[in-house]
């Protein structure tokens, strides 16, 4: 008897020895656990729940909005006061900064279609890219939730913004006008940006989830590239009811006080709303929904 029960614990010892054995394991599992994400430029082992991801692109607030952390940005993400607050422990990197980025152990490294060294970032982690505007800003969200593992998320995300969107064009066009028309633009050194549908800076915003229209002479030569440079002597001939200035305050904006530009009607009835070229740069979840709030007071006030 005695021989017998020695012989029984012996077996619930091991028995629960192997149980914690299997526990660690499954638990190493799952850290190392990786799925085949369909890029556009083909199938990619990425890890199923990505913890420390480098953002090489213009997505950083798609990353950070989903609730992932982003370890390395580029420098233009870090200038975005919308995003500054959660990317402020990520360090400042640029696609020469191989090094750099392997410094920061990445397991998941996210560019653009025309980043650079992107032999050398796949060598690190695994690495996808996407080419702008392949897919309109909504369907971009989505496609990196679905890289996250956060694809429902994102489609809800997606769903109550285009809900909130639509109430508050609803809203700003009974109070200025159904039919009313926005030109939305941006001055550089050398010369005046008008921007296109979906060229951020808040186009998304206005014309694709507000329904606003923009000046038939903006839809013809935004039509194809998404923007077209001109000179400050023919802007008046491309803006329309209200003019949206995405304004860089630490560039010479001198312009605005040209006798020229008093002159444009949109000007003249003060129908100009200014932001911050800065915040309104992108066109990630976080950047729209402050986008959207910005429109709200401006246009209703």
């Amino acid at each position: 008897m005695g021989f017998a029960l020695i012989g029984l614990l012996l077996l619930i010892v091991s028995a629960c020895g192997s149980s914690d054995d299997s526990s660690a394991s499954g638990s190493e599992k799952k850290t190392n656990e990786t799925v085949t994400y369909e890029s556009e430029n083909g199938a990619v082992e990425v890890p199923a729940d990505p913890e420390r991801v480098v953002v090489l692109g213009s997505y950083a607030g798609n990353v950070e909005a989903l609730g992932v952390d982003v370890v390395g940005v580029d420098d233009w993400a870090k200038k975005s006061p919308v995003l500054a607050e959660k990317l402020e422990d990520a360090e400042t990197v640029t696609e020469d900064d191989v090094e750099k980025i392997l410094e920061l152990k990445p397991d998941l490294i996210i560019g653009a279609n025309t980043t650079k060294n992107l032999d050398k970032f796949k060598e690190i982690a695994p690495t996808v890219t996407y080419t702008y505007n392949k897919l309109d800003y909504l369907e971009q969200h989505v496609e990196i939730g679905k890289l996250l593992n956060k694809e429902e998320e994102a489609q809800k995300w997606v769903d109550d913004f285009k809900t909130r969107a639509e109430d508050a064009g609803e809203e700003i066009k009974a109070k200025i006008g159904e039919d009313t028309t926005v030109t939305v633009m941006e001055n550089y050194e050398k010369g005046i940006g008008i921007l296109g549908d979906s060229w951020g800076r808040g186009t998304e915003v206005l014309y694709q989830a507000m329904g606003f229209g923009m000046p038939d002479k903006v839809k013809d030569v935004t039509e194809q590239e998404g923007y077209k440079m001109i000179s400050e002597e023919v802007l008046a001939d491309y803006v329309g009811d209200y003019l949206l200035i995405s304004q860089y305050n630490d560039q010479d904006n001198s312009y605005q006080e040209s006798e020229l530009f008093k002159k444009i009607p949109a000007v003249k009835e003060g129908n100009v709303l200014k932001a911050d070229a800065y915040a309104f740069m992108f066109n990630d979840p976080l950047t729209l929904d402050y986008q959207l709030n910005f429109f709200e007071e401006e246009f209703l006030k």
